[in-house]
């Protein structure tokens, strides 16, 4: 059965582009368009990974992995932050919040693959 991947990244063109590479990488993909879609795509079923931008509209990343990781179902669930941002006090908000990965847009797909397989078990 395949892992199942949620994209959360208000530019369509991103969601499209690691959507293609996790779904040619055999992954299930949910997409959600900013946190609050996301959050609201989080009804019980399991997720194997989370991947997010830190900059969206209504609830940025860091506050939906926040609230994410409060819920029990989804505590423990690996998260891979992708995004423009690249300061370090950034990093460590994410740290905080839970991210165990951050990715630097612009990005290659290769390297984003290579994060979710060392965080998404087989």
């Amino acid at each position: 059965m395949a892992k199942t991947i949620l994209i959360v990244d208000d530019s369509a063109s991103v969601r499209q582009v690691v959507s293609i590479a996790l779904k040619q990488a055999g992954y299930d993909v949910i997409e959600a368009i900013d946190g609050m879609n996301a959050l609201a795509k989080l009804d019980g079923r399991k997720l194997h990974l989370v991947i997010s931008d830190v900059n969206m509209p209504r609830l940025d990343g860091i506050g939906f992995l926040t609230q994410m990781k409060a819920n029990p179902a989804y505590k423990f669930t690996p998260v891979i932050m992708l995004t423009t941002e690249a300061g370090e006090a950034k990093k460590q908000e994410g740290r905080i919040a839970g991210a165990k990965a951050w990715v630097v847009k612009p990005f290659q797909p290769e390297q984003l693959l290579g994060a979710v397989a060392k965080l998404v078990l087989p």
